[in-house]
């Protein structure tokens, strides 16, 4: 099994920064692919930026210049670095972990961490 705990989350004015982070922990798994995910009230789950073990990022259209994903392998913690800040990302952040373990891979998800954008 593998845990992701994430913290970093809270109220932040418009226009403001917050960083996440998302640290995993499991041992016999290497950490691969990691993501940053949210869910706002009554829309789906949303993808909002991966990083692979070799550092490749991608982002989602709404978020790009203003986020930054970033990730420490030796510590197996990913981060989330969010500036100006929009009423808009107002969500539940949820870390993903792909885990591989004898050349299966295995999907694990974090208790999600609220970030509330509002003056």
């Amino acid at each position: 099994q593998v845990q992701l705990v994430e913290s970093g989350g809270g109220l932040v004015q418009p226009g403001g920064s917050l960083t996440l982070s998302c640290a995993a922990s499991g041992s016999g798994f290497s950490i691969d692919t990691m993501a940053w995910y949210r869910q706002a009230p009554g829309k789906e789950r949303e993808s909002v930026a991966v990083i692979t073990s070799g550092g490749s990022t991608n982002y989602a259209d709404s978020v790009k210049g203003r986020f930054t994903i970033s990730r420490d392998n030796a510590e197996n913690t990913v981060y989330l670095q969010m500036n100006s800040l929009k009423p808009e990302d107002t969500a539940v952040y949820y870390c993903k972990a792909i885990a591989k373990r004898l050349a299966l891979s295995y999907q694990y998800w974090g208790q999600g961490t609220q970030v509330t954008v509002s003056s």
